[in-house]
């Protein structure tokens, strides 16, 4: 569970890094490449084979966020990092409330 919540802030931070002046040209188009291979016909192992495929891109997909992720320069990371944590480190959730 650890793992997979992990995986989730490395996506969100990679998200809001491709938006990032600061993040290297390299890097986004690096970025790019996940959603592309994810969606590919071309995969180490094709989707067609009912368990390998899938179990590939469960595989692929996260080694390759995680390799992203600590390509980033510091600058990105920590503004990525800033803007889901407050200043005293608690997450910050964003969302609409109704009073009632």
């Amino acid at each position: 569970m650890g793992r997979l919540l992990q995986f989730r802030r490395e996506l969100v931070a990679l998200w809001q890094a491709f938006f990032a002046a600061e993040t290297p040209l390299h890097l986004k188009v690096l970025m790019l490449f996940v959603p592309l291979y994810l969606v590919s016909p071309i995969d180490l192992i094709p989707d067609f084979i009912p368990i390998a495929g899938w179990l590939d891109d469960a595989i692929v997909i996260p080694l390759l966020v995680s390799f992203i992720f600590r390509m980033l320069p510091k600058r990105a990371e920590a503004r990525a990092q800033s803007r889901t944590t407050d200043s005293n480190g608690a997450p910050v959730i964003d969302g609409d409330y109704r009073r009632l």
